[in-house]
């Protein structure tokens, strides 16, 4: 087919989107391929909806290599399925929710286990009809606080979620596998440079999780990995070795000293290393960072998260370790109403007294001593023993995750890089199915409780990671596997035999099966050829003033590389690049 630029509907932009922060949604924008509509919110223009169908078939032909069925499932979907698994309310402020004209509470999906699990729950009843794996690609809605980078982070988005039904554990497992599979194979046609991470199940539930994440620095996700690269996982996910409880027998007493101004670590171990008989670091003091944990349904508790002075408290991995539950630090208002918590000066024993739950760091462990506060101000107490001056109610990984630190099954130590969720696959076992009942007769007559699997991949989302990660200072550069056009024909010649040429040319490539994006404007070679740059087809043709003396240039946009071809040779030429084989 081909694709006249002069009737293209097509604006491209000099000058970066004011709103736009990262490349892929500066080159977008700029190259005509998606308009903002909404905050969050992108209209698909041709070319943008051409390289987000290329991306769909690619998934669409990698799910059904896999025996996955495809459907269609609405995105205006009733409360009732989601309040049955309680996650009309665990989705928070997340959900669209609206109401019908007679008042009937609605939501837009922001993803479709319940209906999925009805729909087969509906449809079989025999162990016959099993395994199953059913999937859609779809519309989704989410409503992000803070929707950012274009099509990176949008409130409606378009993915791929595939869910699988088996009759035992085992079967689970090998659904699991072929979706990782079929993932990989994804990536690799995508050019996709990728990593596969341990992740948190949150919203979703179930056991097994693992992220697939692109490696980009504009990345919101961080994950680690091990020195020897064994051990991968987002920071969300990752396990801290706990410490060695000790002998409290013999430990020194805990006292309470006065310590002046001194509400922060810095301050505290200023204050230490000059009143006690030996050196004392941030590590040996314990941070006590007071927020408020609301469940769903529930009311506020007050709770403490005590860790090791030297380290921060990661509020990703808090939340993620708390999820569906909400948390926020406690205002002025908060310590106001509880005098028992002395800012700068919190201790164990204040956070109790408030009614408050305390949660530690796995390293605060049984026989460890610490420098905290006295929950008095200007006071701190030294030597205050774990499990013998105070007991927390539970342990949280809630304290930052360093380069450096020790990797949870002992490959070495890890190191931190960014990365943007692109997949993440759960083994969510009888959740949904327990929500729903979902039982099938067994080979021996009993009912036999289904268990699933769910699998989603950010269809949209990767449009703007292959953006992210194969783009140069010229513009876009779309591997082949997904490039809205084949090749692209800049007519940069105004001599009637040029124009004539370029126009037998790009015939013969239609008729090859080429698809062809014609650039027949009566503008500048310099606009023409700056245009061509953005657009990132990743093969490029130029007939100008080469083409009288019989040779016309051939761009592979991918490599840079630039040859002169003669003019009865450019078919077989374009069609070598066309084909990966140039």
């Amino acid at each position: 087919m081909i694709t006249r630029m002069s009737s293209l509907f097509l604006r491209t932009l000099r000058d970066d989107p004011a709103d736009a922060e990262v490349p892929s949604h500066k080159l977008l924008v700029r190259a005509g391929y998606v308009r903002r509509a909404a905050p969050g919110v992108y209209s698909w223009l041709p070319l943008g909806l051409r390289v987000l169908r290329a991306v769909e078939n690619v998934v669409r032909e990698e799910m059904n290599a896999i025996g996955a069925q495809e459907i269609l499932l609405p995105a205006l979907l009733p409360r009732e399925p989601y309040e049955a698994t309680g996650r009309w309310t665990e989705y928070g402020s997340a959900l669209f929710r609206l109401q019908d004209r007679k008042g009937a509470d609605m939501l837009l999906g922001p993803t479709h286990e319940e209906l999925f699990t009805q729909l087969v729950k509906g449809e079989y009843s025999s162990y016959k009809d099993l395994p199953v794996t059913l999937y859609q690609i779809q519309t989704k809605y989410r409503d992000e606080e803070r929707p950012r980078a274009g099509i990176l982070r949008g409130r409606e988005f378009v993915m791929k979620d595939s869910y699988s039904f088996d009759l035992t554990d085992e079967g689970l497992a090998k659904s699991y596998r072929a979706h990782r599979d079929a993932y990989q194979a994804i990536m690799a046609r995508l050019g996709v440079e990728y990593v596969i991470v341990a992740a948190t199940s949150g919203a979703m539930g179930g056991s097994a999780s693992e992220e697939f994440l692109a490696i980009s620095e504009v990345g919101e996700d961080t994950f680690v990995r091990s020195s020897d690269g064994s051990y991968a996982a987002n920071v969300e996910a990752v396990v801290t070795p706990p410490g060695q409880p000790r002998d409290t027998d013999g430990l020194p007493a805990a006292i309470a000293y006065d310590t002046g101004e001194t509400p922060t670590i810095a301050t505290l171990v200023d204050w230490a290393n000059g009143a006690l008989d030996r050196t004392v670091t941030a590590a040996d003091t314990l941070k006590n960072v007071l927020v408020k944990i609301r469940r769903p349904g529930e009311d506020w508790v007050i709770t403490g998260i005590g860790v090791p002075g030297d380290r921060e408290v990661d509020f990703k991995r808090l939340e993620a370790a708390v999820e569906p539950a909400e948390v926020e630090l406690l205002g002025d208002d908060d310590f106001a109403a509880n005098p028992a918590l002395v800012r700068g000066y919190i201790g164990p024993a204040g956070v109790k007294a408030a009614g408050g739950t305390y949660l530690v760091d796995p390293r605060v462990v049984t026989g460890t001593a610490w420098i905290t506060g006295a929950d008095e101000a200007g006071k701190h107490v030294v030597d205050l023993v774990a499990g013998r001056d105070f007991t927390p109610d539970g342990t949280i990984e809630a304290a930052e995750v360093r380069d450096g630190d020790l990797a949870p099954d002992g490959t070495g130590t890890l190191v931190s890089a960014k990365g943007i969720e692109i997949g993440h696959i759960f083994q969510l076992g009888r959740k949904y199915t327990d929500a729903f009942e979902v039982d099938v007769l067994g080979e021996n007559g009993k009912p036999v409780r289904l268990t699933m699997g769910s699998y989603g991949i950010g269809v949209s989302r990767l449009v703007a990671v292959i953006a992210e990660q194969m783009h140069d200072e010229k513009g876009l550069r779309w591997p082949r596997e997904v490039a809205p056009f084949d090749v692209h024909v800049v007519i940069a010649n105004k001599d009637e035999g040029a124009v004539a040429g370029a126009q037998a040319l790009v015939e013969q490539l239609d008729a090859a099966g080429v698809e062809v994006l014609f650039d027949d404007r009566k503008a500048s070679p310099g606009v023409k050829f700056k245009d061509a740059e953005l657009l990132g087809v990743p093969t490029v043709v130029v007939v100008g003033r080469g083409f009288a003396d019989g040779t016309i240039e051939v761009r592979d946009r991918l490599s840079g590389a630039t040859d002169e071809v003669a003019v009865g040779e450019a078919v077989d030429a374009v069609l070598a690049l066309a084909r990966g084989e140039g």
